[in-house]
């Protein structure tokens, strides 16, 4: 799994994690309601596992990015410094929407 495959896939856990309040305020937000949202809180108790997996995802993504050696022949993409940069400007854009993401429950009865 390369390190973008890594990133989509934690940013998929965080979505996991951040759902139980996340989802009711954006479905909310939209005009959408109902009892049934409240069904959402369900995946709570799934919460840490999903953080964990993001936390695990985000780490492995530093570790291609910056500590594993790649190897690559001239004339490839990631033979170009400027194709690594823009990796790693991503990794950080990324990891910092998944980090509020995960914070979420912490600051989200500032919305409701």
């Amino acid at each position: 799994m390369d390190s973008k495959q890594t990133l989509w896939a934690g940013a998929l856990a965080a979505v996991g994690a951040s759902l139980c309040c996340v989802g009711p305020l954006v479905l909310v937000t939209l005009g959408i309601g109902g009892a049934w949202i409240s069904s959402l809180s369900k995946l709570e108790p799934l919460r840490p596992i999903f953080s964990l997996v993001t936390i695990g995802l985000l780490a492995w993504a530093w570790h291609k990015l910056y500590r594993a050696p790649e190897l690559c022949e001239l004339g490839n993409a990631c033979a170009d410094p400027k194709v690594r940069a823009r990796q790693r400007m991503i990794f950080w854009v990324v990891s910092v929407v998944l980090g509020l993401l995960l914070a979420f429950p912490y600051y989200a009865s500032l919305f409701y």
